[in-house]
């Protein structure tokens, strides 16, 4: 389990600086504190940019903070347990191995200790304390809700990139750095969809390994519907890139090029029309929903896609062929294509219709 909060973004330059000079590194660990200050903390922020002024303006006004009893440093006033100490810049030990939220266990690494100098608390402190697992977990909810609008303002606000509907960081088992998908507008320029995927790839070294684009009827929370995406929407040879020399990230190291990584960027957006969706038309599925809840049989949880819908391509013809058959008149239709029996052409060849 995480401590509550742990302003820690830029720790190993300040880490390093103490180093360099043969000082030790003043560190204060605050469990328990106001929601905001924890929800700051756990933000990629510019490493120049305070943790604790952005949880002020998350809140409307300045957090209250005191002066730690035995290191140089502000915490956060309402803290419930605040352990002070010095981390050792001479020497590093081995860490425990311990559980990752990526799914696999990390062994041993020398890494930093931190010598207790004070130990601080409330009259009746609370324990409180993030749950950081193999994803899904508390740490990773908290991580979504903050990095998805990272990414979609860098895109839409700071590259001015057009017709970026969402972004959407895969959670489970993956942990949000690895599978990214990026919503698209239908008839949004192949210009702007791969301007997009290159931007989603440099934003963070350490995320975005698989980048997808999609439109807007794929439900990017939805790994199937994404997969869908990906086999049926885009051909590999014209619509896939690979961007090297990315920072390994998160979870463990490949065997070769010294653990880099790299960045495979898939086009999985729809480059013209399409057939519909082979399912009945959303009335009749709502239709037959409402008779299914009537007769009081289990609840249903549909998945996308959970029923018909245009793409571009149904000519009129078909329509009409469509509800000939929804209306039971098939005698009626097989006559009609009986009228367009043909001797001139090979088995299997598309019929040709406006």
């Amino acid at each position: 389990m995480n401590p509550s909060v742990e302003l820690r973004a830029g720790i190993f330059a300040h880490w390093q600086k103490c180093k360099a000079r043969g000082e030790p590194l003043p560190c204060a660990v605050v469990v328990g504190c106001p929601p905001v200050v924890s929800y700051a903390s756990v933000q990629k922020l510019p490493e120049n940019l305070d943790e604790l002024a952005v949880a002020g303006a998350l809140a409307g006004g300045p957090i209250n903070v005191t002066r730690a009893r035995t290191v140089d440093l502000l915490v956060p006033a309402e803290a419930e347990i605040v352990i002070e100490g010095l981390i050792n810049t001479e020497l590093l030990e081995p860490e425990a191995p311990f559980g990752e939220s990526h799914g696999y266990v990390n062994l041993q690494e020398y890494n930093a200790f931190m010598e207790v100098t004070a130990i601080t608390r409330r009259r009746h402190p609370i324990l409180t304390s993030f749950i950081s697992q193999v994803t899904p977990s508390e740490s990773s909810v908290i991580r979504r809700v903050a990095m998805e609008p990272v990414y979609l303002h860098h895109l839409r606000t700071v590259l001015g990139i057009k017709g970026v509907k969402r972004v959407a960081m895969h959670e489970p088992l993956t942990s949000l750095y690895a599978v990214i998908a990026i919503q698209c507008a239908r008839g949004t320029p192949e210009s702007e969809v791969w301007r997009a995927l290159y931007a989603a790839s440099s934003l963070h070294r350490f995320a975005g390994k698989w980048i997808v684009a999609i439109d807007e009827d794929i439900e990017p929370e939805n790994a199937d519907a994404l997969f869908w995406a990906m086999s049926y929407r885009c051909q590999p040879q014209h619509d896939l890139k690979v961007v090297p020399h990315k920072d390994p990230g998160h979870g463990p190291r490949g065997p070769r090029d010294g653990g880099e990584s790299a960045a495979v960027l898939i086009n999985a957006t729809l480059k013209g029309t399409y057939s519909p969706v082979a399912l009945p038309k959303r009335e009749f599925m709502e239709h037959a929903k409402a008779i299914w809840e009537r007769l009081g049989l289990p609840p249903l949880t549909p998945q996308p896609p959970w029923h018909g819908y245009d793409l571009g391509h149904w000519p009129q013809e078909l329509e009409r062929q469509a509800e000939m058959a929804a209306k039971s008149e098939y005698f009626e239709l097989g006559k009609n294509l009986a009228n367009e029996r043909r001797s001139d052409v090979a088995m299997n060849t598309p019929v040709q219709r406006d």
